[in-house]
């Protein structure tokens, strides 16, 4: 079966007929330039710890992220990956009169919704995209909402003023921050520095995509310390392995790897996007603000996707898992430039062949 999300290297390999380190992967939306130097020797360091417990509330953790943020300690709480903190999400939402949902979304938002009978209300994207001014009237305290900002997959962001009037409402507002990193601090549209504001709402972020470890499962909510305090009570002890709690501190304290980062992505998304849209079978649908492009094809993707595999090793990001999508489209990271172009080149050469 295929995956319902990207990054399944051993199901590509299984296709492609070869190992999976030997495929070049443009279907896990990670920073290609990491894991940063700085974080692998801090795990080498740091091996022989695997002996002993990882401290159950992450407190190197926490201490680093209230010092990035300038919030108390207790507005944290670190998560095995956002995925596990969106579980509790969706028990948090499971009393909710309506759980909003922006289309096409994230396939763990319904696993996590569904999992507690959550009833869902399914918001397109192009009824809120310059704002949710028209909604916001029809959400009580009785409502919650979950939002990924940067959208994912199309990389769409809301400013802080668009998602103003959600806050007002008094309904449980949940924005998924996953790719806000990729944003340096100066265009961020981040709301963490509101939550003490705002009981009504949660913020998530992940610490695998823009730090590149996916495998270590590392993310973090930001919300009020009483609901926390309630999600302890629901979640499996020692979540947090010890090597992605060291792994986390050491990422957000190599500013050099962040401003690296920064300064790359805004002109290697533009020429990726440009040289994609030089395709004629293909059309880039939004302007993405992420680190990933999501694109439209003329027709089903699903025999390119398997070329790509078994001809040039490379893998891409079906929409099959988004409803909305479906196989005429597909999403890719954006890469090193010599890798964006063998991606450009199988493409082409898929497209002349026929």
């Amino acid at each position: 079966m295929p995956p319902r999300h990207g990054g399944n290297l051993v199901w590509a390999a299984a296709i492609a007929g070869c190992t999976p380190h030997e495929i070049l992967d443009f279907s896990a939306s990670l920073n290609p330039w990491g894991p940063s130097d700085s974080v692998i020797a801090a795990l080498k360091a740091v091996l022989p710890t695997i002996r002993d417990y990882p401290d159950p509330d992450c407190h190197p953790l926490v201490d680093a992220l209230a010092a990035l943020h300038q919030l108390p300690l207790d507005y944290f709480l670190v998560g095995n990956g956002a995925a596990e903190l969106l579980t509790w999400v969706g028990r948090e939402c499971g009393d909710r009169r309506q759980v909003y949902l922006i289309t096409p979304a994230f396939a763990d938002y319904r696993r996590a919704l569904t999992a507690f009978a959550c009833p869902i209300v399914l918001i397109p994207l192009g009824q809120v995209q310059t704002g949710f001014g028209a909604i916001a009237p029809f959400l009580t305290p009785k409502d919650a909402i979950l939002i990924n900002n940067p959208h994912n997959p199309s990389g769409h962001l809301w400013s802080r003023h668009q998602l103003q009037p959600l806050l007002e409402t008094g309904a449980l507002v949940v924005v998924d921050e996953a790719f806000m990193d990729f944003l340096p601090p100066s265009a961020s549209e981040s709301l963490i520095d509101v939550v003490p504001h705002y009981p009504n709402l949660i913020v998530l972020r992940s610490l695998t995509k823009f730090y590149s470890l996916a495998g270590l499962r590392l993310g973090y909510g930001v919300s009020a310390p009483e609901r926390w305090q309630r999600w302890r009570s629901w979640r499996d002890p020692w979540s947090v392995n010890s090597l992605a709690i060291i792994a986390g501190v050491t990422a957000l304290g190599d500013r050099p790897f962040q401003e690296r980062t920064w300064a790359w992505l805004p002109p290697a998304r533009h020429a990726f996007a440009a040289a994609l849209k030089a395709v004629p079978e293909l059309k880039v649908v939004t302007e993405s603000k992420a680190n990933f492009l999501l694109i439209q094809a003329t027709d089903s993707i699903l025999p390119l996707q398997t070329y790509l595999l078994r001809q040039h090793r490379i893998l891409i990001r079906d929409c099959c898992s988004f409803p909305e999508l479906g196989a005429a489209y597909f999403r890719v990271a954006v890469r090193r430039d010599g890798e964006n172009q063998r991606l450009l080149e199988g493409l082409r050469a898929y497209y002349q062949r026929q």
